[in-house]
């Protein structure tokens, strides 16, 4: 989850106002960049506990990041995350280490960023105790065993998750996940991309699935973290089905968004409790929470980032339907969706493998996905003949780009050939090397 959005003080006139929000994120193809972001557990080297904010934790982590060049952002005091150029450091609300990099023009710069980030970690944490590991859902930790961030939007969030699903705290606390942010040309580019990576995201989070204990044992999920998404707040979770309706554009995703409930608004810097109401209520002047306070398109910013679907528009798409993984995996997410959405020729194939799907269907596939991962099945095929054909459609797409890039998508393609996710990898392990106990992967798992 970012740090805390723009804070642009335009007044909202009319739905049209954020349609052109979204709108002014449309970019010629040159400028079309490439945005990776993934979260990852700390622990402690010493019994594997999750490390607190302070003392000699997450807070020390990024004190010690701020003398590398990054600039400390602060929550009432306490500093809770990082800036240096067009990248940030984060933190998830259980302490989960975030890095949204840097917009780059190709997967090069990808997998050089992350590298560099990785160094970086590890030469704050490794004095400190410290280890950290992208995986999809916390293998050993209990939700009360997790500490919680001194951010004061977490507070908020934390007091509303429950009245509006079982898994909300679940996701917030116990999930990493990998997600890449990608560029349209325009609403009509936009639709057709937002309406393929939402078919195919499933398809997704079976290749990327990494996350099949909870608390020390199997869960029977292979990814744990998707099926916490299925049970976290319905109203902002999931395939929005406007995304499919003749007519879908900006003015449509944005009267979408105004019917999603609000968790807060920004005003001096303090974070104001908005629950309860959606974002159109407020702008109608009818939140019982903001009465008197003025929506602002900067508050239309903010509110947009707490809309949680498996691919968001900002003024960018984010894709949002993957684990965590190693780092071949955290390069192989941006590859594959450049693969497919970078491509004219390349996106056309992939509409076609999905043409016809409904948002039903999809929906369904979602949540079939986090329990059977490859083998499951959408209009009669399995998910992991599907996945092969969408990689070999991305693989086209990356060698049209003449970059060299192809080689990123060779983790998803060892996956679909064998049909063996990484949570299922996991499994054996534990079962043959560790004679059952879990406790070794997070270990195994740092970066």
């Amino acid at each position: 989850m970012s740090n805390p959005g723009e804070a642009d003080p335009t007044p909202i006139t009319h739905v049209r106002d954020l349609a052109a929000w979204f709108a002014a994120g449309s970019k010629p193809r040159a400028a079309w960049r490439i945005g990776t972001e993934h979260e990852k557990f700390g622990f402690r080297r010493g019994d594997l506990s999750p490390p607190p904010y302070e003392p000699a934790g997450i807070r020390a982590v990024l004190e010690g990041l701020s003398a590398k060049g990054w600039q400390p952002i602060l929550d009432r005091g306490n500093p809770i995350g990082l800036k240096r150029g067009g990248a940030s450091v984060s933190l998830e609300p259980g302490g989960q280490l975030e890095l949204s990099g840097e917009a780059v023009a190709d997967l090069h710069a990808t997998k050089a960023e992350l590298e560099a980030h990785f160094a970086e970690v590890r030469e704050v944490a490794a004095p400190l105790g410290l280890g950290f590991a992208p995986i999809g859902f916390h293998p050993l930790a209990r939700r009360e065993e997790m500490p919680w961030m001194p951010k004061a939007r977490y507070a908020i969030m934390r007091s509303w998750m429950p009245q509006v699903g079982s898994l909300g705290l679940d996701m917030m606390l116990r999930t990493c996940t990998v997600q890449v942010n990608l560029d349209f040309g325009d609403e009509a580019d936009m639709r057709e991309k937002f309406r393929l990576s939402l078919a195919l995201q499933p398809v997704a989070t079976a290749l990327f699935a990494n996350s099949p204990f909870l608390e020390g044992r199997p869960s029977g999920f292979l990814s744990l973290r998707a099926r916490a998404w299925t049970d976290t707040d319905a109203a902002r979770t999931g395939i929005p089905p406007c995304a499919f309706e003749e007519g879908f554009g900006f003015e449509r995703f944005a009267e979408f968004v105004l019917d999603v409930p609000m968790y807060f608004v920004m005003r001096e810097g303090r974070f104001l409790d908005a629950t309860g109401a959606s974002f159109r209520a407020f702008l109608a002047g009818r939140h019982p929470k903001l009465a008197g306070i003025a929506p602002t398109i900067g508050d239309f910013a903010d509110h947009v980032t707490t809309v949680f679907t498996d691919v968001r528009l900002k003024r960018f798409l984010e894709m949002r339907g993957s684990d965590a993984g190693p780092p071949g995996m955290l390069v192989a997410e941006p590859a594959l969706w450049v693969g497919l959405l970078y491509d004219d020729a390349a996106q056309k194939a992939a509409l076609a493998l999905v043409r016809g799907w409904t948002a039903e269907e999809v929906s369904a596939l979602r949540a079939e996905v986090p329990r059977s991962a490859l083998a499951a099945t959408i209009r009669g095929r399995r998910v992991r003949d599907v996945a092969r054909d969408m990689l070999a459609i991305a693989r086209q797409g990356l060698r049209a780009r003449g970059l060299g890039e192809e080689r990123y998508l060779e983790p998803l393609e060892e996956i679909a050939a064998s049909g063996v996710t990484l949570a299922e990898r996991w499994l054996a392990r534990v079962e043959r090397e560790w004679g059952g106990d879990v406790r070794p992967v997070l270990p195994a798992a740092e970066v």
